[in-house]
């Protein structure tokens, strides 16, 4: 039953990935890399390495989606002050 779950989850990590990268959307494909990287750090928690899906969730999935969402913030609220 475990090895059904992970194997859902890498196939999760494979389909969110595709999305991220076809997606024309830029906020979309943020948003869609972020899940990527939070299936990434569920399948490390269930394959017995806590530390580096705490790692994974916080820094890949959490800091690096919001500074890429800040980002595009950012950019689409210079784009109108020319």
């Amino acid at each position: 039953m475990l090895q059904l779950f992970i194997l859902l989850l890498c196939c999760g990590i494979l389909v969110s990935g595709l999305l991220a990268v076809t997606l024309k959307s830029v906020l979309a494909a943020t948003v869609s890399a972020g899940l990527a990287s939070l299936f990434a750090a569920v399948c490390y928690l269930l394959l017995g390495a806590p530390d580096v899906a705490m790692t994974e969730a916080s820094i890949g999935s959490g800091l690096s989606t919001l500074m890429f969402l800040y980002a595009i913030r950012k950019t689409r609220d210079s784009d109108g002050d020319d």
